[in-house]
């Protein structure tokens, strides 16, 4: 009959380390104990178990069945102590040292940038590096420790914490809807001036649903295309055409009635997949503690719901 209660962590690590030199007495040396104790505490721990774990003969130590099952739980017992106890011993430590953090340009420049003076201040002992890109960014190859991503989050081997999901409004300013008027329906947009996004995978499509309704390309002609949200966002403010952006880019424009929102009663996008932002950090069981530190506080200050969402 198994008794699990008497198995300690002691004993867990030490029939490890059997396993993997097949010796008592190397074992016994590297544990500063005699190797008697050490066959003591595989035996003690065959007898908790009920199962022999090993063969013991004069030339070796063969692991049984029963051992070769047992080494992965023993394993993954020993590595979640261990994380336990580096986890409880980062709480009595603070972020310190180069931390590194990648997102995209204008998202950037507009949500991070911001909030890293209050960063620094938090974490004094804190160096950051911040790097703007729209360049794809793998964080198993690239050398960031937070890497901010929006899109769709579909790679199962990525670590990463959602902090929200992307919409998209259709927008255009007063002087333009002054001087063309308001389009009715999507089908309208063929006679109006549209501004489009063009990046790395060519210009953005857009689409638009009907309430329960399924996604519709709508083809247009842009009469400014361009791989600057920036300029693309001024000419828009100038009344030069319409734009479908992200809410995090506008929410200030519409708030302040430099733009307004188009189509009210039907989703806009230029992807028919829901669009996240996350926060990506290479893959490990845990985030660093520098890692988790930045996470947690952009967490903090984006809010829920999103600041720019309110």
């Amino acid at each position: 009959m198994s008794n699990f209660e008497s198995i300690n962590l002691k004993s867990l690590l030490i029939f490890i380390n059997v396993y993997e030199l097949k010796n008592f007495s190397l074992v016994a040396r590297r544990e500063g104990v005699s190797a008697s104790q050490v066959s003591r505490v595989i035996h003690n721990l065959e007898d908790a178990l009920g199962h022999q774990l090993f063969y013991r003969n004069t030339r070796a130590i063969i692991p049984t069945e029963s051992g070769n099952l047992f080494i992965n739980h023993a394993r993954a017992m020993a590595l979640n102590f261990h994380d336990a106890q580096q986890a409880l011993s980062e709480r009595l430590l603070e972020p310190s040292g180069l931390a590194r953090i990648n997102a995209p340009v204008f998202f950037g420049q507009k949500h991070i940038a911001p909030a890293l003076a209050n960063l620094s201040e938090r974490y004094p002992e804190l160096d950051i590096e911040l790097t703007l890109t729209d360049d794809y960014i793998d964080p198993m190859k690239d050398a960031s420790d937070v890497i901010f991503r929006i899109g769709t989050l579909n790679d199962s081997s990525l670590r990463a914490r959602i902090v929200g999901e992307q919409s998209y409004h259709l927008t255009a300013s007063p002087k333009y809807i002054q001087k063309y008027g308001v389009p009715k329906k999507p089908e309208d947009l063929v006679t109006h001036k549209c501004l489009v996004y063009s990046g790395s995978s060519g210009p953005n499509r857009w689409y638009f649903r009907q309430p329960e309704g399924l996604w519709v390309h709508c083809p247009i002609t842009p009469t400014l295309s361009s791989n600057n949200a920036e300029s693309l966002l001024t000419a828009a403010l100038n009344g030069m055409g319409i734009v479908l952006f992200p809410d995090w880019l506008i929410a200030d424009s519409l708030s302040e009635g430099k733009l307004v929102k188009l189509f009210t009663e039907i989703d806009s996008s230029i992807n028919t997949e829901t669009q996240t932002i996350a926060a990506i950090y290479p893959n490990a069981r845990h985030p660093s503690l520098n890692a988790r530190a930045i996470i947690d506080y952009y967490i903090d200050v984006f809010g829920s719901p999103l600041y720019w969402q309110l």
